[in-house]
C-alpha cells in the first residue's frame, strides 16, 4: 500500500506549503483536498447551475475527475469560486462522494507513485485515519491573517487586514463547530505550531518526525 502522509490546519498555517514541499522531497502524490470542493463550485458556476441545487452539486461531485482537473486555474482562487464550495460542502451527498475520491487517489495514486501527501481539515481523523503520518499545522490566529493579508496583496488585492482577520476568525469558528469532521487535530497527530516558524524550520521538523 502506498504511504499515505495527512496534513490538517486552519487557513493560512503554512500546511498546503508543507504539503507539497513533503510531496517534492519524498516522490510522492500530493492533492490539495480543499480545491475539490471549489471544483464543484466553479464547474457549477461555469454551467450556469446553482451551487444550492443539491442534485447538480451532487451530480457534479461525482463526475470530478482529479487527473482531468486544472488545480492551477486562477478561477479556482475567486471569491465567487470560494463562496460557492462553501455552500457545495454542505451537501452530504458532494462530501460523499469526495470523500470516496480523496481515499480512491490515496489507495492509488497516479503514476504509480509510492505515497502521497492529502491537504485538508479532514485528512487525519475522517478521510484516512489510518495514515502513516499525520500533522496538524496551527498559528496563532493573527499571524495567519498577516500572512494572509500579505498573500492577497501580492496578487494586487488590497484587502483590509481587520476584515481578513474577522473572516478568518468566522472561517475557524465554522470549521471547528461543524458537526459533520470538524476541524481538530487527530489523537496521534504531530502538531507543529508555525507561528514562530518560517517554512524551511516547519519542513525540516516535519521530516525528521518521518524518518
Amino acid at each position: 500500500m502506498p504511504v499515505v502522509i495527512a496534513v490538517d490546519g486552519p487557513a493560512a498555517s503554512g500546511k498546503g506549503t508543507l504539503a507539497r514541499r513533503l510531496a517534492a522531497e519524498l516522490g510522492y502524490a500530493y492533492l490539495d483536498t480543499g480545491l475539490l470542493y471549489r471544483a464543484v463550485g466553479l464547474s457549477l458556476i461555469r454551467a450556469g447551475a446553482d451551487p444550492a441545487d443539491e442534485t447538480a452539486a451532487s451530480d457534479a461531485a461525482r463526475c470530478l475527475d482529479v487527473s482531468k482537473t486544472d488545480f492551477a486555474d486562477p478561477a479556482l482562487r475567486d471569491e465567487a469560486t470560494g463562496q460557492a464550495a462553501g455552500i457545495v460542502a454542505a451537501n452530504p451527498q458532494v462530501r460523499a462522494a469526495l470523500v470516496d475520491l480523496q481515499r480512491t487517489f490515496a489507495a492509488a495514486p497516479p503514476d504509480n507513485a509510492p505515497g502521497v501527501v492529502l491537504d485538508g481539515r479532514d485528512i487525519g481523523t475522517v478521510i484516512c485515519p489510518d495514515a502513516d503520518h499525520k500533522f496538524f499545522i496551527d498559528a496563532d490566529i493573527e499571524v495567519r491573517a498577516e500572512r494572509r493579508v500579505k498573500e492577497l496583496q501580492e496578487k494586487g488585492d488590497p484587502s483590509i487586514p481587520s476584515r481578513v482577520l474577522q473572516d478568518m476568525k468566522e472561517r475557524d469558528h465554522r470549521d471547528r463547530t461543524r458537526a459533520v469532521a470538524p476541524l481538530a487535530p487527530a489523537a496521534d497527530a504531530s502538531v507543529i505550531d508555525t507561528t514562530n516558524l518560517n517554512a524551511d524550520a516547519a519542513f525540516a521538523l516535519a521530516m525528521s518526525f518521518i524518518r
